[in-house]
C-alpha cells in the first residue's frame, strides 16, 4: 500500500460523532424493547466449522485455528447458531452481531456489517412481521402505516406476468425489453431477482415502509412452504423495504431435518454448476434439528442500513467508523 494513503485523513473514522452518537442510541433502544418483551440477549461465534451453502452468497474463510486443514469461515449471518440455541430450550432471542461476505462493497454494502437477528417460538411469520413494524415505531414513530404486498401483485403491477407460472424463456423475453442485460441462464430465478432488483426494488417502500410476502418456492431458502389462498404453493418468507432499501429478511423457519438435508444438498449442486466453492453442511444445525427445532420465525435486520434511514444519509460509510478502506 502506498505510504501516502496514510499521510492523509484516513486514519479517522467516516462517521461523524454526531452519527456514532446515534448509533449508540439506536442499539441501547433495540435491547431495550427486547429486554422488556423478555427476549434474550445471546452471543454465538463469528468464527465457525461451517456457513452457510447459499450458491449466491460468499463467505470469507479463515485458517483453522485449531491447526486442521479444513478451514474456519466468518459467520455471513448467526442464523445456525441461533438455532442450535433455539432447539436446545433457549425460548425467545434476539443478537446484535457482526457479519461478513465477501466482495460486498457499495454505498450501502461493507464487507464487514452489523445485523440485528432475533427468532420468536410459537410465532408465524406475520406475527413476526406486527413485531419488526412495533420495533421500528417505537425506534422512529413518524413512519407511515406499514403495507404487504405479495411477490405475484409486484409482477403483474410492474411487468404484467405471473412470476410463479411463467417461464424461463418467456421471463427472459420480458427482461431484455426492460433492462439492457447480457446475462445467459435458463435459472428461472436468476431473471426473476434481476428484474425485482433493477425494475420492482426502486419504487418499494417510498410512501410507506412494505413487506413483500408469498415469495416463489423455489426461493424458500430455509422457510416452510405452503399453498397461498390461490392454491399455489409459496415459500413462508418476507422482505421489508423502506425507501427502496431492502432492511429486513424473514422466515417461518423450516423445522424439518429431511428437508432441510435435501435443501443443502441442491445448494451444493447449484454451488458445481455455478464452479464455486463447495462448503459442507453444518452438521451442528442438522443435528440439533433432529433434535428438534421449534415452530418459530425468525428475521435479519441491517443496523447500518435502519441507521442511514433514521439519519437520512445515503452511503453506508457515514454511519459505520472504519469502512473496509480504512479497516
Amino acid at each position: 500500500m502506498d505510504d501516502s494513503f496514510f499521510e492523509e485523513k484516513n486514519w479517522q473514522p467516516t462517521a461523524t460523532f454526531a452519527n456514532i452518537n446515534a448509533r449508540a442510541k439506536l442499539l441501547a433502544a433495540i435491547r431495550s424493547f427486547f429486554s422488556d418483551r423478555n427476549v434474550l440477549e445471546v452471543e454465538t461465534p463469528l468464527l465457525a466449522h461451517y456457513s452457510v451453502t447459499d450458491p449466491h452468497m460468499q463467505a470469507i474463510t479463515a485458517q483453522n485455528p485449531l491447526g486442521g486443514s479444513s478451514p474456519f469461515y466468518l459467520q455471513t449471518s448467526p442464523e445456525y447458531a441461533m438455532k442450535r440455541l433455539l432447539a436446545a430450550g433457549s425460548g425467545p432471542i434476539f443478537q446484535i452481531c457482526k457479519a461478513f461476505r465477501k466482495g460486498e462493497a457499495s454505498r450501502r454494502h461493507n464487507p464487514e456489517f452489523t445485523l440485528l437477528e432475533w427468532y420468536r417460538p410459537d410465532f408465524d411469520d406475520h406475527q413476526l412481521m406486527e413485531e419488526i413494524e412495533g420495533l421500528l415505531r417505537a425506534l422512529n414513530a413518524n413512519w407511515p402505516a406499514f403495507e404487504k404486498v405479495t411477490y405475484h401483485s409486484l409482477f403483474e403491477q410492474h411487468l404484467q406476468i405471473n412470476p410463479h407460472s411463467i417461464d424461463v424463456g418467456s421471463l427472459q423475453k420480458v427482461a431484455r425489453q426492460y433492462i439492457d442485460v447480457q446475462m445467459d441462464s435458463d435459472n428461472k430465478d436468476d431473471w426473476l431477482n434481476l428484474l425485482l432488483a433493477e425494475v420492482i426494488e426502486p419504487t418499494l417502500g417510498i410512501k410507506a415502509p412494505v413487506f413483500v410476502i408469498e415469495y416463489p418456492s423455489s426461493q424458500s431458502a430455509l422457510a416452510q412452504l405452503s399453498p397461498n389462498q390461490q392454491g399455489v404453493e409459496i415459500a413462508r418468507r418476507f422482505e421489508l423495504y423502506i425507501d427502496s432499501v431492502e432492511l429486513a429478511n424473514g422466515y417461518f423457519e423450516l423445522n424439518d431435518v429431511t428437508e432441510q438435508r435435501r435443501r443443502f444438498n441442491q445448494d451444493q449442486q447449484m454451488r458445481e454448476q455455478l464452479q464455486r466453492p463447495t462448503i459442507a453442511s453444518d452438521q451442528f444445525l442438522l443435528a440439533a434439528m433432529e433434535h428438534g427445532l421449534p415452530s418459530c420465525s425468525g428475521v435479519a435486520l441491517g443496523i447500518d442500513r435502519l441507521l442511514m434511514l433514521l439519519l437520512k444519509v445515503h452511503t453506508i460509510d457515514d454511519v459505520i467508523f472504519f469502512p473496509v478502506g480504512r479497516a
